[in-house]
């Protein structure tokens, strides 16, 4: 569903249709390669993970996906359109919104003001008529807090909507900002490791948070996590990368590519995430 139907969430089918394909993606910076002409889907409804060790490119992925990269090979097809090079913002009126690895809120603001700026997208009245409230204005400021106010209550954050979220605890910002996204109503959702510095609780709840926008929401996630165990848990597929290149792609059911993950990213997993993954 989408937030025009707030509080009567549908279960949210995997229909296998793509809704982003990266065909061939080389992005360098100078001499450097940070991807080295990586492909995959990413079917609609599905939480789609990007795994790898630290300096992988996975963060640099998300960024060309989003607008803030301009590969210098490759294509990004999104919705069955070819796009050429754009910037963020065009990008985010498609229909793509994210979160990002060090959180960027607006600290000084509520966790309700930070939370309105991701219906940027939705606020088509003029200038003037913002400035004197009028009119078009005042219905959409109405329409858009209502929105709001629906992703307070998912999020289960109504006791701190008026606090300045430089005050919040990391977790509770890391909501926030996934709120924010919430809020441009995506219709893919990138995360950039949502549950980085969060306590087994504050993960727990993150997941729980992540499934229902998928299942209720109906909004395909991309997110990047080195949480092993939690990528096993809640992604229907997985891709892996390694200095850039893309090493696996599949189920975390399948057995020869989990031996693929558990090798690459042994360095970086714990002995319980190693034997949660076996």
């Amino acid at each position: 569903m989408s937030l025009n139907e707030a509080g009567h969430g549908v279960l949210n089918d995997h229909n296998g249709e793509v809704i982003l394909e990266v065909k061939g993606i080389t992005l360098r910076f100078g001499g450097v390669s940070a991807i080295e002409g990586i492909s995959f889907d990413v079917e609609e409804g599905e939480v789609r993970a990007i795994i790898g060790p630290n300096g992988a490119g996975k963060s640099s992925m998300l960024n060309v996906i989003n607008g803030f990269y301009h590969p210098q090979e490759g294509e990004v097809w999104f919705r069955n359109k070819l796009r050429g090079p754009m910037k963020p913002y065009q990008i985010a009126y498609q229909g793509i919104a994210r979160t990002f690895q060090n959180i960027a809120l607006f600290k000084g603001m509520s966790t309700l003001d930070n939370i309105m700026t991701g219906r940027f997208t939705h606020m088509n009245s003029g200038l003037i008529s913002q400035a004197l409230w009028i009119g078009k204005a005042e219905q959409e400021e109405f329409l858009n807090r209502e929105k709001v106010e629906h992703i307070i209550d998912f999020l289960e954050i109504q006791q701190i909507r008026k606090t300045a979220v430089g005050r919040l605890p990391y977790g509770l910002q890391k909501r926030v900002e996934l709120g924010r996204a919430l809020a441009a109503e995506p219709k893919l959702l990138l995360l950039d490791e949502p549950m980085a510095g969060m306590n087994v609780e504050e993960k727990e709840d993150m997941s729980r948070f992540i499934l229902d926008v998928n299942e209720e929401f109906g909004t395909t996630v991309v997110l990047i996590e080195h949480d092993m165990g939690v990528v096993m848990d809640i992604a229907d597929r997985v891709v892996v990368m390694d200095y850039g290149k893309k090493i696996g792609d599949g189920s975390p059911e399948d057995r020869l590519y989990s031996l693929i993950w558990r090798k690459t990213m042994a360095s970086q997993m714990s002995d319980a995430e190693i034997e949660r993954t076996t």
